[in-house]
């Protein structure tokens, strides 16, 4: 008899078949996936997707996805019809800015390791007759993406699952989820239960009912998608058969929100140039027939066409693609599919019920992918390809209300083919989180972006006379367009006065995790690298892995008291894995405070001299060591100030309550104006951070990085025994690794780059950039990068950048006071 976990997958589309493909193939055998829609077409996105399939993206994870589903796809078929046409994609540009961008989009591929080029218009012609070349400047020319045929694509995988030993249940609503000690114990549905001790939701635009039923906010939003097929193309005929479909790539003119795949001589076309429109599931059709079944003409997720909003794009794609003005629209309909706040798909585990898991908001072009992911995480424990751009845990509490998901949501159906600069914040909806000192930093001239809900001062225009005060070699260069957007050379001025003088940073926005209890200490020694087990007042800084050594997050933990410990985590991910491996016996309590309290950071080798103004308590080198914390008052407020810094200055992270804290700024600011005192923002913290090699987990270092590789080794403690991934990371060490986490400088001290741009070594393709700044210290750009281990110190490399290469070397680190003089004086 098998032993392998009961799993019922929920919804039978693109997604919940390539899970039971991969559950199966990993050897889980008692798998059951039900649909409400009968089988195989069951009348959810899948069934009508048009299946484009385009692996470049900004992110390093959907990128591998798509190119798993790719690869996974061309080797399907039923019964000799293919499963995916690699016909390639090409995405053309009507103007200078989207042809720059296309550029930038063949730096991530390059990155990501998908063989792409930027065409000219002579060759996007070639490689799509239809196009009108005095419309296009260029294009960019993927030749492995293509079309999956996604509804064959579920009949192959759910054949195969079928032969291992999956069942396929349609026509099947789910009515609840069973459960018992917080854990599922099945699926309710007209039938009776269907036993589990896994339920994955893999509904789609239906997934938020579901997550309902366990109490579990999934926040997605069903929106309808505008997409026709044409009647005969003359260029067309005869090109064809209906078999084949397409042989042409492909083809996206973003620059008016429009895609084009052939099917023998007509053309479909998708728009997201439409207002959005939001979908009420409530309203949607539930099957035409006395049966209730669903209808290929008849689905739930195809609404009626609505004209009027189409009639634009038909003159533009005429434009574009002059065949067409002999044509008309023969058929659309308005699809429905899934929207989430920042793009990216819901992978998860409940929190609050074990074994239920969601796997939505997943497109076609990523859903082998996804499931690869999901059936490792069930069955190894973790995927291969970090998750944290895609666990549904990763937005705040603010971020899972209804009206937020909404808004963001429509937006993102907005901007889903805009060029979109990496630092550009959302305009709407704004203000939902600001810290004790926002009205002082209104007054300031603050230029706010946003992240996690929360307004980020990244300058400040009352700095802007500093500017002019600049000693020469601080003054920085003139930037291009691209890495000179969202940024101002005041930040330039605030780095200078962090440096010199003394500068007050907002640190609010940075998770904070109160751990207490006669179980914390134990908790946190099992969940860390380093030593937690020391006296009162010490703080660490630490590394939380995964079973294989993976970095899942960097954490600085202080202790303050023989019970209670502060962590300072790095989002809403930080939190769920505090919560889930925290002990059942109530002996561990785990809070956010964060949005109780508030920090500044108060660093400057004139900041002890502004601090000791304004407390009697002891704030010299003795009074208060490097990495310690202690309870003291400033200017009559009472905080906990942390001695350390990550901008490698002398100074402290000074916390206090959120009703206490503008009383704080104010005493500071007050008391030193003759110090040269200055409010510094996210600009200027970046480039001091960098300059001093302090990673950023999320960016630089995650999960698929061990400390060794990423440059933390240090924060592992050799000594230390039966921590999670310390088995994993036996016999590595800094000399054992094949690639690693590299300072780069800019050889001509100008060119600054943003991040994700491939780094060539030897001109080939070796490894990419992480993070990057204009160093104001050193007087030059700073660029972070994963390169092989064999590109040293002194190494030379190139940086794409757009459709040129930028000369840098690889630069011991860290690039200012590696001696630690200034942050220990």
């Amino acid at each position: 008899m098998s032993t392998t976990p009961r799993v019922v997958i929920i919804g039978a589309g693109i997604v919940g078949a390539n899970l039971a493909d991969e559950l199966t193939l990993r050897g889980w055998d008692r798998v059951t996936v039900v649909d409400q829609g009968p089988l195989p077409l069951t009348g959810g996105s899948t069934s009508h997707a048009p299946g484009l399939v385009f692996q470049t993206n900004p992110s390093k994870t959907m990128t591998a996805f798509a190119g798993y589903t790719v690869e996974k796809f061309l080797d399907l078929d039923v019964d000799g019809a293919w499963c995916f046409n690699q016909v390639g994609g090409l995405e053309v540009a009507t103007t200078p800015g989207r042809l720059a961008d296309l550029h930038r989009k063949q730096g991530w591929a390059t990155s990501w390791g998908v063989e792409a080029q930027v065409v000219d218009a002579g060759e996007c012609v070639r490689l799509h007759p239809l196009v009108d070349r005095e419309r296009v400047l260029g294009g960019l020319h993927i030749p492995s993406d293509g079309l999956a045929k996604a509804s064959r694509a579920v009949v192959a995988l759910a054949r195969r699952a079928e032969a291992r030993g999956a069942v396929f249940q349609g026509s099947t609503r789910v009515t609840g989820i069973e459960q018992a000690g917080g854990r599922v114990t099945g699926v309710r549905t007209p039938d009776g239960v269907l036993p589990a001790d896994v339920v994955v939701s893999c509904a789609g635009f239906w997934g938020q009912e579901l997550g309902a039923m366990v109490g579990m906010d999934v926040p997605l939003l069903p929106l309808a998608h505008q997409f026709v097929w044409t009647d005969q193309v003359p260029d067309l005929v005869g090109r064809n058969t209906e078999l084949t479909e397409a042989s042409l790539p492909i083809l996206r003119h973003q620059d008016q929100d429009l895609y084009y795949r052939e099917r023998a001589d007509r053309l479909g076309i998708g728009s997201y140039a439409h207002r959005p429109m939001p979908v009420d599931l409530r309203e949607l059709p539930q099957g035409d027939g006395d049966d209730g079944d669903v209808r290929e003409e008849s689905m739930p997720s195809m609404l009626p066409f609505t004209e009027e909003d189409f009639a634009a794009q038909w003159e533009e794609s005429r434009l574009l693609l002059p065949s067409l003005r002999a044509s008309k629209i023969d058929s659309g309909f308005n699809g429905v599919f899934s929207f989430t706040p920042d793009g990216g798909p819901l992978i998860g585990e409940s929190r609050d019920v074990a074994g239920f898991w969601i796997a939505e908001a997943v497109w076609v072009t990523h859903s082998a992918g996804v499931a690869r992911s999901v059936a490792q995480l069930l069955v190894e424990g973790r995927s291969e390809l970090d998750l944290h751009g895609c666990d549904v845990h990763r937005f705040e509490d603010v971020q899972l209300t209804p009206e937020y998901v909404s808004e963001t949501s429509q937006q993102n159906f907005v901007e889903v083919y805009d060029v979109v600069h990496p630092l550009q914040p959302r305009l709407s909806p704004r203000d939902l989180r600001v810290s004790p000192f926002h009205a002082r930093q209104q007054e300031l001239g603050a230029v706010f972006l946003e992240a996690g809900g929360w307004e980020r001062p990244h300058w400040y225009e009352a700095n802007a006379h500093l500017v002019d005060e600049l000693p020469a070699e601080w003054v920085p260069p003139e930037r291009d367009d691209w890495s000179g957007r969202f940024w101002s050379p005041i930040a330039a001025a605030e780095a200078w006065r962090t440096r010199t003088a003394v500068a007050m940073y907002d640190m609010t926005p940075l998770k904070r995790l109160e751990v207490s209890g006669p179980g914390a200490l134990d908790l946190l020694q099992r969940l860390t690298t380093g030593e937690m087990d020391k006296s009162v007042g010490s703080v660490t800084y630490t590394l939380a892995l995964d079973e294989a050594g993976g970095v899942r997050s960097d954490l600085t933990v202080a202790r303050l008291g023989e019970q209670l410990f502060q962590v300072g985590a790095n989002g809403p991910l930080d939190l769920d894995h505090l919560l889930r491996e925290a002990p059942d016996d109530g002996s561990v309590q785990v809070r956010d405070v964060t949005g109780g309290t508030c920090c500044i950071g108060l660093w400057g080798p004139r900041a002890r001299d502004l601090v000791q103004r304004l407390s009697a308590d002891d704030f010299s080198n003795e009074g208060l060591k490097y990495f310690r914390a202690k309870r003291a008052r400033i200017g009559g407020v009472p905080v906990t100030a942390m001695r350390l810094s990550y901008v490698g200055e002398l100074g402290w992270e000074l916390y206090t309550g959120a009703d206490t804290g503008r009383r704080l700024w104010d005493v500071l600011w007050q008391a030193g104006q003759d110090l040269g005192v200055v409010a510094a923002g996210r600009a200027a913290f970046n480039s001091l951070r960098l300059e001093k090699g302090y990673r950023a987990w999320g960016h630089d270092v995650t999960t698929e990085h061990d400390p060794y590789e990423a440059g933390l080794g240090f924060a592992v403690r050799k000594q230390k025994q039966g921590y999670v991934g310390q088995e994993a990371l036996a016999g590595r060490s800094a000399d054992t690794v094949s690639r690693r986490l590299s300072c780069l400088t800019v050889d001509d001290g100008r060119s600054v780059v943003l991040g994700h741009e491939p780094v060539f070594v030897d001109g080939r393709p070796a490894g990419y950039v992480t993070s990057a700044a204009f160093g104001h210290t050193v007087g030059r750009p700073v660029a972070y990068a994963w390169l092989p281990a064999s590109a040293t110190v002194g190494t030379r490399v190139e940086i794409g950048w757009f459709d040129t290469r930028i000369r840098a070397t690889v630069a011991a680190e860290p690039l200012v006071d590696p001696e630690m003089t200034r942050i220990r004086g």
